[in-house]
Parts: C-alpha cells; structure tokens; sequence
C-alpha cells in the first residue's frame, strides 16, 4: 500500500490532528496511570513534529466508557505526557465540538500541545457518523495517525478523518507495519507462535493463517481449555468457549494437514480465580478436580514450552497463558517471557493489552525485538495483512 509516514514527507508549520494511542492500564483502585509504554511509544512521532513546527491536537481513547465517564478522563495522561516534554504545555480540552469552543482553540500557543479529552465519551466515535467527523476535522490541517492499536476499529478518528484531511502515517504506525510485515513474509525456520489468552474466536483468523507459515504453535491460557474440552477432557469449573469446541477440532485436524506441531499443556496449575493467598495445585491434565479452574500451566508443560522456544528462530507471542493477575498463576506467563528473552538469537515479537500488562515491570525488555502496541490489530493484521485504518491513509 502506498502510504505515506511523516519521515518521508516534511510536514511542517501545520496544525496536525494526530491519533495516538493512549489507552494506558490503570491501576486498579484508582485512576492513576500503571503503565504509560504506550505514550512513550509516541514520543518519536510527537517529537518529529514538533521539531517541524506543527501545532499539535492529539486524539486518543481511553478505556471502554459508556457516555462521558471520568474514570477514564485522559487529565492524567496529559499531565503524564507533558513530563516527556520539556519545554511544552499538554493542555487538557474537555469541549471541543461546537463552534464557539473550536474558535478558542484558535489561539493554541506555540508552546501548547492539545489532548482532546477521550474521543470515546462520544457514541458518534464507533458509529463513525459523518457530522461527527466532519467536527473533529476543522480541528487540524494534516491528519497523522500513530495509533497501530486502534487500526482494525472503523471509527470517526481513525477512518473517517483521512476522508477530509491530508493522511499521513506516524513513525510507530510504520514500526509495526514493518516489524509484523517482515515476520510474516520471511520469518526465520523454525517458525514458533505461542498463544494464550481466554478465547479461541478472537484467534481462529490468525491460527488458520499461522499454520500456512508456522512449525510451531503453543496453547496456554484459557485458549487451551476449549481445546481440552475437544479432545475430552474434563476441565472442572475452568471457563471454556464449549460453543467453539468444533472449531478446536478443525484447528487440530488442519495443524495435523499442515504439518505444523500444535503443542497443548500436558499438566496444569488448579486452584481458585478469586483467591490469591492460597497456592495451586499441580494436576495432569486427565486428574483435574470437577470444583476447580485451571489457571496456568504446570511445570512439566513449562519444560516443554521452554524447549520449543529455544529452538526458535522467529517467535510471536499474543496472550497470557495463566491468569497472571493472581500472582499465584503468574509462573506459566513469568517462565514463557524469560525464555524468549533467553534465545538472543530469535527474532521475537510481542503483542496484545494482557500481554504487556504481564510483562510491563520486567527487566530486560530491551531485549525482545518488537513490542506491538496492538492486540487485536497485531492479529488481524498477522491474518490480513491490512487494516482499515492503514487502508485509509492509502490515498
């Protein structure tokens, strides 16, 4: 696609919309900001344009709120994000849409940088409506979105700016472009994926595009479940997609077709989701106890993995493959993270909002190749090699 990104066309002395995103974790009791990776994963482009003289009008979500919902007011993000510039002022703009207070925007200093208070306190945002868009767009003379994690949604800001506006990608959206492009048009063999996570139907388009290029796939997490519950296993009280167990089944019978090894946990840690004092219990994977969940994977399985992943020549991995909130089950997910960063000579990538959350307070992150902002854009992009808001800078 021809897209254009920011380092190849000078954009400057312009008044730039620009989507990022800042859709940051939170901690849990309160509304401050546990994790900001992904505000510095922006800084570049930010700082590209500035550097070019552009006054900045930043877009971003926050969260999934129902109307307007202060719980996921973005006025920690810009005071977060103005520590990351010196010398500029991140002004917070909770009114934005009518005319009287577009025409006190005028008068953006220098200085200033705007964040637009979260996007998503509107409905007109998903429905992509055209009044809505059309308000968003005398804001800005260039539109640049930076925001790889949003690009498989259809929204105002993501698809409907680039109708009205100059286009242009920023340098994290080419980053991951890139980084996902190369992994899955010329991977080093052998070709490992690992995938965890809750649900086998946010991850039947990837894993059928995966087996036409992997060796390998790894199942943890509660994915694994539904694949148990295919091949008979009596899995307790553990949650499992049971009006997906068909689509597990043609899963194995296509991993078989393709020659690819599609490898499930051999025992597992059990226990209670809500309880974190108490430590799990080892079962194989025929013992497991009718009153109980499955909550990560056991030791055994952990040998297993780790022999796969050292092995490896490229490696991507999209989900947790224990409930890494509750430190009790955190191990299975501790254990795949350190052996990847174990292989230096892999290429390996990393993506999806859990998965940086299990991984966000490690050391040694430097040392994965690439850490995708995305999660369900990483994967439909890994399936389709293209996403709508990508298509839509293709002008």
């Amino acid at each position: 696609m021809a897209v254009k990104y920011i380092d190849g066309k000078n954009v400057t002395n312009k008044r730039v919309l620009l989507r990022v995103d800042f859709n940051v974790s939170l901690r849990k009791d309160s509304l401050t900001i546990a994790d900001d990776e992904r505000i510095r994963q922006s800084l570049p482009t930010i700082k590209m344009l500035l550097k070019g003289k552009n006054r900045l009008v930043i877009i971003s979500h926050l969260g999934r709120p129902k109307g307007v919902d202060m719980r996921f007011s973005l006025r920690n993000v810009a005071k977060r994000l103005e520590t990351y510039l010196d010398g500029y002022k991140v002004k917070l703009i909770e009114d934005y849409l009518e005319d009287q207070d577009q025409q006190k925007l005028v008068s953006q200093k220098v200085n200033e940088i705007y964040l637009l208070e979260n996007i998503r306190f509107y409905g007109e945002e998903k429905k992509n409506e055209s009044a809505f868009t059309k308000k968003l767009v005398k804001l800005g003379e260039v539109f640049v979105n930076d925001a790889f994690g949003v690009c498989h949604r259809t929204d105002s800001s993501v698809v409907g700016i680039p109708r009205y506006l100059p286009a242009f990608g920023g340098l994290l959206l080419k980053k991951e472009v890139e980084a996902i492009s190369d992994l899955m048009e010329k991977p080093k063999k052998p070709f490992l994926a690992i995938l965890g996570g809750a649900k086998i139907s946010t991850k039947i388009g990837v894993i059928d595009r995966l087996m036409r290029s992997v060796d390998q796939i790894l199942i943890g997490g509660a994915l694994a479940n539904t694949f148990f519950a295919a091949e008979g296993y009596s899995i307790g009280k553990s949650f499992a997609e049971y009006e997906n167990v068909e689509v597990a089944r043609r899963l194995l019978y296509l991993a078989r077709r393709h020659k690819v090894e599609l490898v499930l946990p051999v025992d597992v840690v059990v226990g209670k989701s809500e309880d974190e004092d108490t430590p799990g219990q080892v079962y194989k994977l025929d013992m497991v106890p009718p009153n109980k969940e499955i909550l990560d994977i056991g030791p055994e399985t952990q040998a297993i993995f780790g022999q796969r992943i050292a092995g490896a020549k490229t490696i991507v991995w999209n989900g947790p493959v224990g409930l890494f909130e509750n430190l009790q089950y955190a191990r299975g997910t501790d254990f795949i993270y350190y052996a990847l960063i174990q292989n230096v000579k892999a290429y390996t990538l990393i993506g999806g909002g859990d998965t940086l959350a299990s991984i966000s307070k490690k050391e040694y992150l430097d040392k994965l190749s690439h850490i995708s902002t995305g999660g369900g854009a990483m994967l439909e992009y890994m399936e389709k090699g293209t996403l709508p808001g990508i298509e839509a800078l293709d002008k």
